[in-house]
């Protein structure tokens, strides 16, 4: 991520309290309680944000472990494709 791009995102999330905050004042929320509700809208948003990535770091869905993955496949197929015939009879033989 960019640095711009960090920025852009929390300009949105400040604009987005500032609209909740708005719309619940207009729903007939005094000023104190549209920015309490307005408050607990953008923490629950963030608790469901870190949560969905919490979930991505303990079942290992990140960028990284895929990239790690595809090399290593990568790596073991392009080891595989060197190996003759008879060597490869003799690993799948080593293994059982």
């Amino acid at each position: 991520m960019r640095r711009i791009d960090a920025i852009l995102i929390a300009l949105g999330v400040f604009l987005a309290g500032g609209v909740i905050y708005f719309v619940f004042q207009v729903l007939g929320l005094d000023a104190a309680d549209a920015g309490i509700w307005s408050q607990v809208v953008l923490v629950l948003g963030l608790i469901g944000w870190v949560s969905t990535y919490l979930i991505r770091v303990f079942t290992n869905d990140m960028t990284y472990h895929k990239q790690v993955k595809d090399y290593d496949d990568a790596f073991f197929a392009k080891q595989l494709e060197k190996m003759s015939p008879e060597e490869i009879e003799k690993l799948m033989g080593d293994e059982q």
